[in-house]
């Protein structure tokens, strides 16, 4: 105990004697201290195992035709082991997060990615399609932590001002998966059948999942803990809860809070709204593309993979015009509020739309291009442009939108990063509205993104290319006035909230 004072003293810290919150905010313990290198590896490490989960979502559409054929069902109901693994990331969080509460993120993904690559590996040698679901909905629940684990890791190593960076690359990756998903997919599906789409699967989980036995735990509560055994001193504030309590809390925060939010709170409810509609547009293209490139410029099976490159596209570049307009427009005006605001006032959050402002009326004009440039007389490389403009838009939004709401409720994870220690007992106890916010997301995008594919095929086989994506569109033209609104009267709904906001 003496020894780690002294090592304090000499770099000028505050003898630690207790581990209620870190020991000033250069405390080494605090990830955001961690090297530049670290940061970066355990960043890259985690997000690339999200990406692994959207990726492997995607990737069994294209050899849905072949399961149909297999196991004698119609189209439909090959279709439902996409829909019941991303209903299975929708349910996930109902076990990440109660693990991650008592045990840290790191310990998580070290239990849940194995679950999830042998539930993916049962799919793969699945005898029917009953067989085939169940094990792709419970690879979905255990890929699940992977995804909300990742954000809230990324807030570990990231303050506010500078999370737009971290989180440009986050949402675009995961993404990216669901995009490329279906291009490997089909290379996969036809030369070794749909069974190697899943095994596939499991190569790049096992791959994936190496680097994360070398990254270090995030998650303050826990590293705070471990410090406190460690040196025999007190640690963070501990809430007693009875298991009815603890179940009781985690289905406030989990489940009943964020359906709540989406029902009373306008943010939230239009924020997920809109994402999730963005998400479930995503999976109709990965449903419908390959038919719509078949049926109108006689693709091949390899042919109707590549048309997934303009997808690909937008959504590998969408990080660079986030990451510009966090550079030349939020973080001037940041600067400019901190010389004359005091540090207790918070920087509004509608200063994070500026994305979603600029694509909101890009996506459904991208959406009416590709609609009717779809023809024989048009190259296919057109509609493939179009394809990647609306991803692009897309991801500008989606990100934009999710930041905003971050700032507006909170952080995704308990309260600010380093608590004076006057206010340290509030750190941990209550329910974090961030993460119910958060968790409302996850369970709208993925419920729309399980009931897209369902229905997308049938629609444009009716309706045609041109008028199947025109709908699209105008639902998304309904929708572009949303950041626009929250640009103009946010503080005001922020005010109205019953839950406590950055207003």
């Amino acid at each position: 105990m003496s020894k780690e004072a002294n090592t304090d003293n000499e770099t000028g810290q505050t003898p630690i004697t207790h581990a209620r919150d870190w020991n000033g905010t250069n405390d080494p313990g605090d990830p955001r201290n961690f090297t530049l290198l670290r940061r970066i590896y355990s960043t890259t490490a985690v997000t690339l195992l999200a990406f692994v989960t959207t990726f492997a979502a995607s990737i069994y559409s294209p050899g849905s035709p072949e399961v149909a054929r297999t196991f004698s069902v119609s189209d439909e109901v090959a279709i439902l082991p996409l829909a019941f693994y991303n209903l299975g990331l929708a349910a996930g969080p109902l076990i990440g997060s109660p693990v991650s509460e008592t045990s840290g993120r790191k310990v998580v993904l070290l239990i849940t990615t194995p679950c999830f690559a042998l539930f993916t590996l049962g799919a793969g040698f699945s005898k029917g399609i009953t067989a085939l679901v169940v094990c792709r909905f419970f690879a979905g629940v255990f890929a699940a932590p992977a995804v909300g684990n990742a954000s809230a890791t990324l807030t570990d190593y990231t303050s506010g001002r500078y999370r737009a960076i971290s989180f440009a690359f986050y949402y675009s990756i995961p993404t990216f998966g669901a995009a490329l998903g279906p291009l490997v997919g089909g290379f996969v599906a036809e030369a070794r059948g749909w069974r190697w789409t899943l095994f596939t699967t499991v190569f790049l989980t096992v791959a994936f999942y190496i680097p994360i036995l070398f990254t270090k735990e995030s998650y303050k509560k826990t590293i705070l803990q471990r410090r406190a055994k460690k040196l025999g001193i007190e640690g963070p504030p501990q809430v007693q809860r009875t298991t009815t309590e603890t179940i009781r809390y985690f289905a406030t925060t989990l489940l009943f809070r964020p359906l709540h939010m989406l029902l009373t709170e306008p943010i939230v409810t239009l924020v997920c709204l809109y994402n999730a509609f963005l998400f479930g547009l995503i999976y109709t293209f990965v449903v419908a593309a390959p038919w719509i490139y078949k049926t109108y410029y006689g693709f091949s099976v390899s042919g109707q993979s590549l048309s997934f490159l303009g997808m690909i596209t937008g959504t590998a570049i969408a990080p660079f015009p986030l990451i510009l307009i966090d550079h030349f427009i939020y973080q001037p005006r940041l600067k400019r509020f901190r010389e004359t605001k005091s540090e207790e006032e918070r920087f509004p959050p509608e200063y994070r739309l500026y994305p979603a402002l600029i694509a909101s009326f890009i996506l459904p004009a991208g959406l009416f291009a590709f609609a009717w440039t779809v023809r024989s007389d048009v190259p296919a490389i057109v509609p493939i442009v179009f394809q990647g403009l609306t991803a692009l838009a897309s991801l500008l939004i989606y990100a934009s939108a999710n930041l905003f709401m971050m700032d507006a409720y909170g952080p995704l994870y308990g309260k600010p990063h380093y608590i004076p220690a006057r206010n340290v007992n509030a750190s941990i106890a209550d329910p974090p509205i961030g993460a119910s916010a958060a968790g409302a997301a996850m369970l709208s995008r993925y419920t729309l993104s399980a009931a897209f594919p369902l229905f997308a095929l049938k629609m444009y086989q009716a309706l045609g290319v041109g008028w199947a994506t025109s709908l699209l569109a105008f639902c998304t033209l309904a929708m572009a006035p949303i950041p626009w609104l929250f640009w103009k009267f946010g503080e005001d709904i922020r005010r109205k909230s019953r839950y406590e906001t950055s207003a």
